[in-house]
């Protein structure tokens, strides 16, 4: 498949090149939209949530814009093959994935008129993607939060970017202009933000969620569930301790998977300090205030801070 030659934005049909992050139970039809009013691509999240809430929150991001947005389809979701399905039939412009492989789907949402892109934390994943005929990929390192592959984006970015002759979006450890600027530096054509839109006013998340952040320190986002072939980040919470007892003990899987049922909806939506998960990436030690998501996605792409930033560059290298 020949290169696009065009930029992601105009791929994507918006005005910043950033893609608001699909986080279950967060990343809804308020935060969706406001993110697509505000220039990026906002993108519902359909986790494990049932398949009728997905269509409905279709339906609300349309009826408060007719900008372009996005759905993640998490493929280890029970409900995975259902949503599949959904996103085709509402034709929504942009399907990205994580989790796993989508190959199965891709002709379908390809027939139906969608963009395509998976989340990939490996080369031999993107390789075999881009011969499946997605449209883009987004290069995901472990610093982000939820579901996290091995390698950093300094590391993952430019093997996804030098492997494959689509585009690549940066995800992981991006929350401000100069994290912006270091992904384009290496090789992205565009960005996904996650953490950091927890933070926006129009995202429905429990305060008790938001405080966290703005409370967490740099050593405060821990990884769990490496034993189950899907490692979690998210911020230390008495949940993470109980997991971090028992993830190496006799059928740790179930017992891991018993912990952490329904613990991120609790989170999101009861703020439960006890028996919530607090997903986070590691920016979250950097964030400090609630903003707009306009605010936001301005500040990511601030043309005074990146002209400084370009600069301070030149004058360091030459």
């Amino acid at each position: 498949m020949p290169k696009y030659s065009g930029t992601i934005s105009e791929l994507l049909g918006i005005d910043y090149p950033v893609i608001q992050g699909g986080m279950a139970w967060v990343s809804n039809a308020s935060l969706a939209a406001a993110v697509s009013k505000a220039g990026g691509l906002g993108v519902i999240a359909a986790g494990n949530a049932p398949s009728d809430w997905v269509r409905e929150q279709i339906k609300l991001v349309r009826e408060q814009t007719d900008k372009p947005f996005g759905v993640n389809v998490m493929l280890i979701s029970p409900n995975a093959q259902e949503v599949a399905q959904i996103v085709a039939d509402e034709k929504v412009p942009v399907v990205i994935t994580g989790a796993g492989n989508p190959a199965q789907y891709v002709k379908t949402w390809k027939a139906a008129g969608c963009i395509v892109a998976p989340v990939v934390a490996s080369k031999a994943l993107a390789v075999r993607l881009e011969r499946k005929g997605v449209d883009f990929l987004i290069a995901e390192g472990n610093e982000a939060g939820g579901h996290i592959g091995e390698l950093t984006t300094m590391v993952l970015m430019p093997t996804i970017a030098r492997s494959v002759d689509i585009p690549v979006v940066a995800a992981g450890g991006i929350f401000d202009a100069a994290t912006v600027a270091a992904a384009f530096c290496l090789g992205a054509a565009g960005v996904q933000v996650g953490t950091r839109f927890i933070l926006a006013s129009e995202c429905t998340a429990h305060d008790e969620y938001k405080r966290r952040l703005i409370k967490a320190k740099d050593i405060d986002s821990k990884v769990t569930g490496r034993v189950t072939g899907h490692p979690v980040r998210l911020l230390r919470s008495p949940i993470f301790i109980e997991m971090s007892k028992v993830e190496y003990e006799e059928n740790a899987v179930k017992k891991l998977e018993a912990i952490g049922e329904g613990s991120l909806q609790c989170a999101v939506t009861t703020g439960d300090k006890d028996k919530g998960s607090f997903m986070a990436g590691q920016c979250a030690g950097l964030l400090d205030k609630e903003q707009t998501s306009k605010e936001i996605i301005e500040e990511l792409f601030d043309e005074q801070a990146l002209t400084d930033i370009a600069r301070n560059l030149k004058t360091k290298l030459f």
